[in-house]
């Protein structure tokens, strides 16, 4: 049971996790060991709420295929272990973060004294620009 909040959690049957070779340098024992992890998640078949599920799917992220899947490879450690908690931790975050409402942003209109300090500097600016031309 991976836990999200304190009402949405994930059964161990719906995350597939797969050990495999690491990439990378490291002598003989990369090449026999398989320490890295591929962690699949179909988010669109899984038992999250709807919610959650919409907000994944309109994720912009390269570890999203077509079809819904979620796709992490963790090869940070040097153990299966360590890295398979590696990726159900990322998985959890990746989640979490969907799960957060960013506010809205209402627009402001600017005071009246910015809008005199801005023209002021830019007034500056122009006259400093102005002199940097060529002596006649």
């Amino acid at each position: 049971m991976l836990k999200i909040s304190n009402t949405v959690e994930l059964a161990d049957d719906e995350i597939e996790l797969q050990a495999i070779r690491a990439q990378g340098a490291g002598g003989q024992n990369v090449n026999k060991v398989s320490s890295a992890i591929h962690l699949r998640f179909d988010v669109a078949a899984s038992s999250l709420p709807e919610f959650y599920k919409e907000r994944l799917l309109a994720l912009k992220d390269k570890r999203m295929t077509k079809d819904g899947v979620l796709v992490i490879k963790a090869q940070q450690f040097r153990t299966q272990e360590m890295n398979r908690e590696d990726a159900l931790n990322r998985l959890r975050e990746l989640i979490q973060s969907v799960a957060v409402v960013q506010k809205t942003r209402r627009a402001t209109r600017p005071t009246r004294a910015s809008q005199k300090r801005r023209l002021e500097g830019k007034t500056k600016r122009s006259q400093v620009k102005a002199l940097r031309g060529k002596v006649y």
